[in-house]
């Protein structure tokens, strides 16, 4: 089971308290609302500590970012480094809202996937504006464009991955020490 539904994931971690849920996403939007429980561990920090966590990681695991394409990310490396029951919740934080599923909520914060649109918009739309009197410009929207198509493509997003190495994306900066003991479960020293 690679990718389980919001009720299916709520009925998971109701019956089952082995269940971990690990979030993926930048410390910012983790802190604007997240499942109860979660463990904050983004995915840069996921891909860094990669072995750790495969060894630590006991019992099930379910992974959670804004829409789906992080903690997919993040199920692939995990399961390609032998860590088996890893489920990714399909539509992530924005189907569980929109499921009605109980969120902790904190300051609100823009999401990730909500400033590329933002910066790529207001890149193209300089650009554009600026190419009426320097031609040239209008390479730089070409260029933004081909990036966003690049980023549909293979769900992948330097500017997003750019992003959220902001201060304003690393605000309540995450104790990757912690995260990782509390995967090893309730009985770790």
């Amino acid at each position: 089971m690679s990718h389980i539904d919001t009720a299916t994931a709520r009925a998971l971690i109701t019956t089952d308290p082995g269940v971990l849920v690990v979030d993926v996403r930048t410390p910012s939007e983790f802190e604007s609302a997240h499942i109860d429980g979660a463990v904050n561990l983004p995915l840069d920090q996921v891909d860094a500590h990669l072995r750790r966590i495969v060894q630590d990681a006991g019992g099930r695991m379910v992974l959670v970012c804004q829409s789906g394409g992080r903690a997919e990310r993040a199920r692939k490396a995990l399961s390609e480094a032998g860590l088996p029951g890893v489920a990714v919740l399909d539509g992530g934080m924005n189907a569980w809202i929109a499921s009605g599923a109980p969120v902790n909520r904190g300051r609100p914060r823009w999401p990730l996937e909500r400033q590329v649109r933002l910066v790529a918009g207001s890149i193209v739309l300089v650009s554009a504006v600026t190419s009426l009197w320097v031609p040239a410009a209008v390479f730089v929207a070409a260029f933004v464009g081909a990036g966003l198509t690049v980023a549909a493509l293979t769900d992948t997003c330097a500017m997003g991955m750019l992003l959220a190495k902001l201060p304003y994306n690393r605000a309540g900066e995450v104790d990757v020490e912690a995260a990782v003991a509390r995967l090893r479960g309730p009985s770790a020293p």
